[in-house]
């Protein structure tokens, strides 16, 4: 059985919801300390440290901490280039068609993460 085409209204829709929600996902509070760029940067720093007198196993590890930590801090960077003003604009646009044809609730919404403010403004509304 084929799938129908997706026009490009819905194409536009599936979009704007995704990378709204992959935004949230992203940007979601953790437990803890905030990291940041800088504090990555410290700990790349400290692991370079510890190279020179390290064993050759031990480097092997501080190696691959080394490259994990980089791999952080461009996520983290990346994170903080996001303009998550348009791209709640866009989910607002787009969420009520997108929810109503695939029956996505308000309690899913708000599970994932969304804002109950933000579903408002998108004419979703709770179910009585």
């Amino acid at each position: 059985m084929t799938r129908p085409k997706m026009t490009e209204a819905e194409k536009s829709e599936v979009a704007g919801v995704r990378e709204y929600l992959k935004a949230l996902e992203q940007n979601a509070p953790r437990r803890g300390r905030k990291r940041t760029p800088e504090s990555v940067a410290r700990q790349i720093a400290a692991v370079d440290a510890q190279m020179a007198e390290a064993t050759v196993t031990k480097r092997l590890g501080l190696i691959q901490q080394r490259i994990d930590l980089e791999t952080e801090r461009e996520a983290l960077a990346a994170a903080e280039t996001v303009d998550m003003t348009a791209l709640e604009a866009e989910f607002v646009q787009h969420a009520a068609a997108y929810g109503g044809r695939r029956g996505i609730s308000y309690g899913a919404w708000r599970e994932i993460g969304v804002l109950s403010d933000t579903l408002k403004s998108a004419g979703i509304r709770r179910s009585s």
